[in-house]
C-alpha cells in the first residue's frame, strides 16, 4: 500500500490508478462544490443528459461564462424589446404584469435557444 503523498505524486504524474486507490484520492482530496446561476445550472443539465459534460476541461469556468453570455443577453433583449408597443406599460395593473411575464418569457426563450440548447464546439 503506498502513502498518500505517493498517490497524490502518481496522480499529479498521470498515472494510471487501481480501484482501491482511486477510492483513496477520491477521501484525500474531498471536490469542490461549484456554485452557478440559473443559466448555468440548466447548461449543465443539458450537458449531463447529453453525456458530454466530462469532455470539457474547464467545466466550471465554461458554465460561468454561460451564465454572463445568458445575463447579458438577457439585458440587451430586454432593453431592445421593452421598446415593443406590445411590451409598454399601460397603467393598468393586471395588464402590465402581463406584458411584463410575456417579455420575460420571450427573452427566456430566445437564452434558451441561443445558448443552452445548443451543442457548440466548447
Amino acid at each position: 500500500m503506498i502513502s498518500d503523498k505517493e498517490l497524490l505524486a502518481k496522480v499529479e504524474a498521470n498515472e494510471g490508478l487501481t480501484v482501491d486507490e482511486v477510492k483513496r484520492y477520491q477521501e484525500l482530496v474531498k471536490p469542490q462544490k461549484h456554485v452557478y446561476g440559473k443559466w448555468g445550472t440548466l447548461k449543465r443539465k443539458y450537458l449531463e443528459d447529453k453525456g458530454i459534460d466530462w469532455t470539457i476541461a474547464n467545466l466550471s469556468e465554461y458554465l460561468n461564462g454561460v451564465d454572463k453570455q445568458a445575463e447579458d443577453m438577457y439585458n440587451v433583449l430586454y432593453a431592445k424589446l421593452y421598446q415593443n408597443p406590445l411590451y409598454k406599460r399601460t397603467g393598468e395593473f393586471m395588464e402590465d404584469y402581463r406584458r411584463l411575464t410575456a417579455l420575460q418569457h420571450a427573452i427566456e426563450e430566445e437564452i434558451l435557444q441561443e445558448i443552452l440548447y445548443t451543442e457548440e464546439a466548447v
